[in-house]
């Protein structure tokens, strides 16, 4: 039995956490890790304490809203959005962290990542947003895609 390259177990774990997310739409995962260490993991849904997407309805539905506009028009914390208030209420930093990501982060999610000091994200489905990896460029926080 071979052991899976760190880069699998972590997206993998990702894929896991995934399963949580409460969004009718898309269900995102991420973990932060810090040498090979999980500082925080987070998922796609309403905020803690807040009624679940799965019960409400979708806002967006709703409101005909395509995918990829209008993301301040939801319910739903994102997954990197997620990993980053984990990290924050726990006391942990993200500073010099790889993100997994099971998709390509959106443009709020690649600044909020960049103030937070993510060195690395690593992602695994496309969601292109030329912006997002532009803003990515200039502030030096790499986007790869994962290989298995």
């Amino acid at each position: 039995m071979s052991r899976p390259s760190w880069h699998k177990y972590f997206m993998d774990i990702a894929e896991l956490v995934s399963s949580r997310s409460t969004c009718l739409r898309r269900q995102i995962g991420a973990v932060a890790v810090k040498n090979r260490n999980i500082i925080s993991t987070g998922y796609n849904g309403a905020p803690s304490g807040a009624t679940h997407c799965e019960k409400r309805g979708c806002l967006r539905e709703e409101l005909n809203i395509p995918s990829g506009e209008r993301h301040e028009l939801c319910w739903a914390v994102h997954a990197e959005a997620n990993i980053v208030a984990q990290a924050a209420l726990h006391g942990d930093v993200l500073e010099g962290a790889t993100v997994y990501v099971t998709v390509q982060p959106c443009v709020s999610c690649v600044k909020l990542l960049v103030a937070a000091g993510v060195d690395k994200v690593i992602y695994k489905g496309d969601y292109p947003d030329e912006l997002a990896q532009k803003i990515a460029d200039e502030a030096f926080l790499d986007l790869v895609r994962y290989k298995d």
